[in-house]
């Protein structure tokens, strides 16, 4: 079963701001990242429950998941949640600017 991804509005604008604040820097690694990122988040449309379980998952009584993106020191963490009600499948919620934070897709 393909799952349907969907970004949380926080989520959407995070990205965005963390892509404009590496292109600020350098333009082609800025567009590698933000590509890169954007499809393993896309990958977990075929499998998204091979990730692992979040740590808050059970605090916020949520089937959250967690996925790690990048190499140190710059490791991002999207955070996402597996809805098998929808027919679509996947989604997101939110997202941190802070490495190793970034939250919010919804599959």
């Amino acid at each position: 079963m393909a799952y349907h991804i969907e970004f949380a509005d926080r989520a959407a604008r995070d990205l965005e701001a963390l892509y404009v604040e590496k292109s600020a820097a350098e333009f082609e690694a800025a567009s590698r990242w933000y590509n890169g990122l954007e499809e393993a988040v896309y990958a977990l449309a075929t499998y998204p429950n091979r990730c692992p379980a979040a740590p808050e998952a059970r605090r916020l009584r949520r089937e959250l998941r967690h996925v790690l993106y990048g190499k140190k020191p710059h490791v991002y963490r999207v955070i996402f949640e597996v809805d098998e009600r929808r027919s679509d499948g996947v989604g997101a919620h939110g997202s941190s600017r802070r490495k190793a934070e970034t939250q919010g897709v919804r599959c």
